[in-house]
């Protein structure tokens, strides 16, 4: 065994080199290979020849040979004379930045920031990739303004730390409000920066700061994009663009800039109104559409130049919601009630009046609070104290358009126009409600009752006149039967009054005519029974009509047979004397009650009478018998 290891050895001595080459190279000829994807940081560790053996006070990274960390690096490649009892090499990955970051540099060494400065200015280096040129530019120690974007860079670490952060991205209708964190200090009187250009959108921040740029808020904002912004030099906020809807103008209220020359003149004494780009409210308002306005040093008010509709009602607010604190308006009578009132005025501010109502106001809020609100209120809690509910109500009209022209008067001084004045709802007190209402009613039935009342009458004339229709032919009827009567009866005592001796056809004449007056009696009873019957259909006037008509009917006919009994009475005196027609009465009258005075025997003289005894008897039985058999016919009553 031990000879063939005494054989072999150089075999051995062979694979040793060929494992271990690199250490004996590095040995022999100071020899050290970087790889494609590393760098070289070296660290001298003494120096045998020369003047600069140490590093100056302050310094960590030398650039003269000094031992300690040597800015030069040893990009990928073979070196010599690196032996490893002077010098350590440390093999240090490239330092590689991702797509959509950036690479924030710290350095470890240079020359001191300024003071009242955080950030290092921007030297040129080759991207912080050549350390030496890096520190013999005065590059100082710290955070640096400089980042580097996506890629591959040899950085020697041992002088530069890199972190690395997102970029920034603005998103569609947004703007980003810068915040610097370096600068000069923002002049006196303002809250922002001066504006300044050519620094990339604040990507090249040490051209901002070399170009005079302050610290602090930005007046430029960023818009919708992607930007390499360096979060130690720039803070950013993300907000929405400044929308102006249709229907509406921005009044600009800028809160930076020069003071600028009121353009209002003298007669507007509430502010001042300036050019585009001064301090205060411009006198040109933004139209439709969306800006990126950094709300920081711009306010942007909303003036609506359509017709705006605000509501005094409780339950009752538009969508602008400029109403939405303006309730139902509560006034006192004259006559001490107190009611509810519901009030809707429409108000137009003109595109060119909109920055004075902003200047003078500071927002449409203000102008409802301080100039519509109590201004309506009081003029209806005035107009309300001169008149009575009841006038109140009734002269709704009249007051509305009183109230137009006087609100229309003070509008115009606030440079608002009054397009109409509406009175809504008017609640007055219920209890005064339901006396008016009791009122109203107890009229409209008065109307009511006079109308059925007119109706009634026309009806009962109608019916009365019917009636008397219905019962002429009757009256016509039993009126001629008594003109009848009375004619024949007047015959008949002409005929008796012709022939004296006759007495028999007088009496005979006078008991037709009787007869013909009961027929005609009868006949006009019998129609006074028909037409009282119809009558009583009647109402109550037309019933009292018909009574009245019945009874002058009635009094006419006793006045008409009284008047012909009378004349029937005169010439049957007339015929057979006083006394025998007396006599020829009382035996009639005992005749109708049936009274026997003579025996049913012929009536004879005794000698001593005479031939009218014997007359006058036999017309008693002759009318007695006609009784007789009357009576006999006659039903029995009803119980």
């Amino acid at each position: 065994m031990a000879n063939i290891f005494l054989n072999y050895w150089w075999i051995l001595l062979i694979i040793l080199c060929v494992i271990l080459y690199k250490y004996i190279l590095r040995f022999l000829f100071g020899m050290v290979i970087v790889p494609e994807d590393k760098i070289g940081l070296v660290t001298k560790k003494f120096v045998l020849f020369g003047i600069n053996k140490e590093l100056p006070d302050g310094r960590i990274v030398a650039t003269l040979g000094e031992a300690g960390f040597q800015a030069k690096t040893l990009a990928p490649g073979l070196y010599f004379w690196k032996w490893f009892w002077q010098y350590d090499v440390t093999m240090e990955s490239f330092t590689i930045i991702p797509e959509g970051k950036i690479g924030l540099v710290l350095a470890k060494d240079g020359g001191e920031i300024p003071t009242g400065n955080i950030l290092a200015k921007y030297v040129e280096s080759d991207n912080f990739q050549d350390a030496t040129k890096f520190l013999d530019n005065s590059g100082q120690r710290g955070r640096q303004t400089t980042y580097i974007t996506a890629g591959s860079y040899r950085i020697n670490t041992m002088l530069f730390h890199v972190s690395t952060t997102d970029m920034v991205r603005i998103q569609e209708s947004m703007v980003g409000i810068i915040t610097t964190l370096d600068g000069l200090p923002i002049d006196a009187g303002q809250i922002a920066g001066k504006l300044v250009d050519e620094h990339n959108n604040f990507q090249d921040f040490d051209l901002f700061i070399k170009n005079g740029g302050n610290r602090g808020l930005q007046p430029q904002v960023i818009l919708a994009g992607s930007y390499n912004l360096n979060p130690w030099a720039i803070q950013i906020e993300e907000t929405p663009m400044t929308e102006i809807p249709i229907g509406f103008v921005g009044v600009v209220i800028s809160y930076v800039g020069q003071d600028g020359k009121d353009l209002t003149g003298t007669d507007f004494k509430h502010g001042n109104i300036v050019e585009k780009g001064y301090k205060g409210v411009w006198l040109e308002p933004l139209g439709p559409g969306k800006y990126p306005i950094n709300k920081y040093i711009m306010k942007v008010e909303l003036v609506p130049t359509t017709n705006l509709v605000l509501n005094w009602a409780s339950a009752r607010s538009e969508a602008h919601n400029l109403d939405k604190n303006l309730s139902t308006i509560t006034v006192r009578s004259k006559d001490g009630f107190p009611f509810n009132l519901d009030v809707a005025q429409i108000i137009h501010v003109p595109t060119t009046e909109a920055p004075k109502v902003i200047a003078r106001f500071g927002n449409m809020v203000n102008l409802v609070s301080q100039v519509l609100e109590p201004t309506i209120g009081n003029y209806f809690r005035n107009s309300a104290q001169d008149s009575d509910v009841i006038a109140f109500l009734s002269s709704r009209k009249e007051r509305q358009e009183s109230a137009k022209e006087h609100i229309k008067k003070v509008l115009d001084e606030y440079n608002v126009n009054a397009v109409d004045t509406l009175i809504g709802d008017i609640v007055p007190p219920e209890s005064l409600m339901k006396t008016l209402t009791d009122r109203k009613i107890a009229e409209e039935q008065k109307v009511t009752y006079e109308t059925q009342k007119k109706a009634q009458e026309t009806r009962q004339g109608m019916e009365k006149e019917t009636a008397i229709a219905d019962m002429q032919k009757d009256i016509v009827k039993a009126q001629q039967s008594v003109e009848i009567a009375e004619r024949t009866a007047s015959a008949t005592v002409k005929k008796a009054e012709g022939d004296s001796t006759g007495v028999k056809l007088a009496v005979g004449a006078e008991a037709e005519a009787t007869k013909l007056r009961a027929h005609a009696e009868a006949e006009a009873t019998k129609a006074r029974a028909e037409a009282e019957s119809q009558a009583i259909k009647l109402k109550a006037s037309a019933q009292a009509e018909q009574i009245t008509l019945t009874g002058n009917a009635e009094a006419g006919k006793i006045l008409a047979i009284g008047k012909s009994n009378a004349e029937a009475y005169e010439l049957a005196v007339k015929a057979i004397g006083g006394e025998n027609f007396t006599k020829y009465k009382i035996t009639e009258e005992l005749a109708k009650g049936n009274v026997k005075l003579i025996p049913d025997v012929l009536i004879g003289g005794n000698g001593n009478g005479n031939s009218m005894d014997g007359l006058l008897g036999l017309k008693l039985m002759e009318m007695m018998e006609p009784e007789k058999k009357k009576v006999d016919k006659k039903p029995p009553l009803k119980p």
